[in-house]
């Protein structure tokens, strides 16, 4: 779904993840929760819990900001039938290694309303712990 921001962008979902991807790619976290609706949800299925609205979602990147370079390659989006929906696949190179990832993005009016994060998070834990 194509949405046009007040400021005047259109902004499409697939937009939107190249944004997020960007930005997470860049280090700078900060507003990174600016992308999600306050009412967002983030399911991610290889871990219990859920990350719910934007607040908890804003924690979230807070907590790991700086604490991983994460450098996105080999990225694909791929467009569905459901104009609001995206799947993104791509690698994170950190610190020398490539973590694999998936991700089903649903946007709305311009903001991630809800995703489901595939992110090989075992292999992420262990380059944290280095």
């Amino acid at each position: 779904m194509t949405s046009i921001l007040p400021w005047g962008f259109v902004v499409t979902p697939r937009e939107v993840f190249e944004k997020l991807n960007a930005t997470i790619g860049s280090g700078d976290w900060s507003e990174l929760h600016l992308l999600y609706a306050e009412d967002a949800e983030v399911e991610i299925p290889f871990q219990p819990n859920r990350i719910h609205g934007r607040a908890q979602i804003r924690e979230h990147f807070a907590q790991h900001a700086g604490r991983i370079v994460l450098e996105p390659r080999d990225v694909r989006i791929y467009d569905t039938d459901d104009p609001e929906v995206v799947i993104a696949e791509w690698k994170y190179e950190v610190g020398g290694r490539l973590l694999q990832n998936i991700q089903v993005l649903r946007v709305r009016d311009g903001l991630i309303v809800a995703t489901r994060d595939y992110h090989d998070h075992r292999q992420l834990a262990e380059i944290l712990r280095g």
